[in-house]
C-alpha cells in the first residue's frame, strides 16, 4: 500500500513517540523500582506508587483533552496545540535524566507522559485530515505497526547503553542520561516532517470569542454524544476494554519484576513484542478490508481476557516471553481499529472535540486499572490480585461493545 506524503508523515509521529512508550514500558519502571527499592521502599509499594503516578497522568489527560480538543478544532489551531504538547513530552523525557530521588523522578515522569498523552488527542484527530474514509483502517494500522517497529531502533541502542556502558566509555549513570536524551531527540526528530506538511482540512471557522465558543461547542458535543447511542455505547465499551489494555502496557514490567523475572528477560521480551506487533498490526489493517472491523475488535477483547487469566498464574521467564508475544498479536489491532472505528462514526469537522471525549473514555479510563492494580497490590501484598481484577474490565467492555454494534446509525 503506497502512502501519500501526509499519511507517511502522520505515521512517522507514531515512530517517534513510540520510543517514549517503550521507555515507559521497560526502562522507566525498572529504573524507578531499582531507585525506590534502593532507599528501602518495598517491592509492592514501589509498584503501587508507579501505578498511582500513571493514574494521575491519565486523569490530567482526561481533564485537558476535551477542552483543548475544542480549541484545536478551530481553523489553524490543531497543529500548534499538538506541537506544544509534543514539546512538553519530549522535554520531560530529556529531563528524566536529571539526578534526584525517586519522588522527583516520578514528578518529571508525570509531566512527560501528560505531554505525550495530550499530543495524542490531536494526533488521533489528524487522521481525518490526512487520509480518506476508505483508507482510515489501513492508515491507522500502519501508524501503530511502524511505531512498534521504528521504536526498536532507539530501544536497541538504549539497551546497549544500559547493558554495555563501557563500549562508549560511559559510567552506568552517564549511560542512563544518554538513554533519556537519545529517546527525546528521536521523538522530536520524527515529529518534524508532520509539523512541516500537516494541513488542517477538517475544522470549524473561528469566531470573535474563541474560548467561549470552544466551551459552547464542547457542551454541544457532550449533548450529541448522549443522544447518539452508537457513539455513547462504543465509548462506554472503550472505557472498560482499553483501560485493561493500557494498564497492561503500563504495569507489565513492574508486574514481571514482582514475580521474579530478571531485568534482562523483561527488556528482551518486550523488544520481541515490538517486533511481533509490527506484522500483526499490518495484518489487522488488511483483515479490516475483508472482515468487519467490529468483529476484529471483539476477537481482540477476548484475546486480552485470555492474556489476563494466563498472567495471574505466571511464574517463569518463559511464560513472560509467551505473554509478550500474545500481547503483540492483539495490541496494535485493538488500538488501531478502535481509533478508525471511532473516526467513522463521528463528524469529521469536529474530530478533535470528539477525540477529546475519546481520551476521557480511553486514556482517561486507564487511571481505574492502574489504581486498582496499585491498591490491590498494597492491600493483599501481591500484584497478582490487581492483575486478576483486569478480567472484569474486558468482560464488561465486550458486553457494551456488542450493544453498540447492534445500533444502526
Amino acid at each position: 500500500m503506497r502512502l501519500t506524503r501526509q499519511e507517511r508523515d502522520w505515521v512517522l509521529y507514531d515512530v517517534g513517540n513510540s520510543a517514549f512508550v517503550m521507555l515507559t514500558a521497560t526502562v522507566i519502571p525498572i529504573y524507578f523500582k531499582n531507585v525506590a527499592e534502593g532507599v528501602g521502599i518495598s517491592s509492592a509499594d514501589s509498584t503501587a506508587y508507579f501505578g498511582y503516578a500513571s493514574s494521575l497522568v491519565t486523569i490530567l489527560a482526561a481533564v485537558l483533552g476535551p477542552v483543548l480538543g475544542a480549541v484545536a478544532d478551530i481553523k489553524g489551531f490543531k497543529k500548534p496545540v499538538f506541537a506544544c504538547f509534543m514539546g512538553i513530552g519530549a522535554a520531560g523525557c530529556a529531563l528524566l535524566s536529571l539526578p534526584g530521588g525517586w519522588l522527583l523522578f516520578l514528578g518529571v515522569y508525570v509531566v512527560a507522559k501528560t505531554g505525550y498523552q495530550g499530543s495524542l488527542t490531536f494526533y488521533d484527530s489528524m487522521l481525518a485530515d490526512v487520509t480518506t474514509k476508505e483508507r482510515v483502517d489501513q492508515i491507522s494500522a500502519h501508524g501503530y505497526a511502524w511505531g512498534y517497529l521504528g521504536s526498536c531502533i532507539p530501544f536497541v541502542l538504549s539497551v546497549l547503553l544500559i547493558l554495555k556502558p563501557g563500549l562508549l566509555g560511559l559510567t552506568s549513570r552517564q549511560s542512563v542520561i544518554a538513554v533519556f536524551l537519545l529517546n527525546a531527540a528521536w521523538w522530536l526528530g520524527m515529529t518534524v516532517p508532520l509539523l512541516r506538511s500537516f494541513e488542517q482540512t477538517c475544522y470549524v471557522e473561528s469566531k470573535e470569542h474563541r474560548i467561549r465558543e470552544s466551551f459552547g461547542r464542547l457542551f454541544s458535543v457532550f449533548r450529541e454524544v448522549r443522544k447518539n447511542k452508537k457513539i455513547f455505547w462504543f465509548l462506554a465499551a472503550f472505557f472498560f476494554y482499553i483501560d485493561g489494555v493500557y494498564t497492561i502496557i503500563d504495569m507489565a514490567t513492574a508486574y514481571g519484576k514482582d514475580v521474579g523475572i530478571s531485568d534482562t528477560d523483561l527488556i528482551l521480551a518486550l523488544l520481541l513484542m515490538q517486533v511481533v506487533a509490527f506484522p500483526c498490526s499490518i495484518l489487522f489493517g488488511m483483515l479490516a478490508k475483508k472482515t468487519e472491523s467490529g468483529r476484529l475488535i471483539r476477537i481482540s477483547i477476548l484475546g486480552y481476557l485470555g492474556i489476563v487469566l494466563f498472567a495471574v498464574r505466571m511464574t517463569r521467564a518463559l511464560e513472560f516471553w509467551l505473554l509478550a508475544v500474545c500481547v503483540a498479536v492483539f495490541q496494535g489491532g485493538i488500538q488501531a481499529l478502535s481509533r478508525s472505528y471511532f473516526t467513522r462514526i463521528i463528524p469529521k469537522n469536529q474530530a478533535a472535540e470528539y477525540f477529546g471525549f475519546y481520551d476521557i473514555f480511553g486514556k482517561g479510563a486507564a487511571f481505574m486499572g492502574t489504581l486498582l492494580v496499585g491498591a490491590a497490590t498494597q492491600l493483599f501484598g501481591t500484584s497478582r490480585a490487581g492483575i486478576g481484577l483486569l478480567a472484569v474490565l474486558f468482560v464488561v467492555g465486550y458486553g457494551f461493545f456488542r450493544k453498540a454494534e447492534r445500533i444502526n446509525t
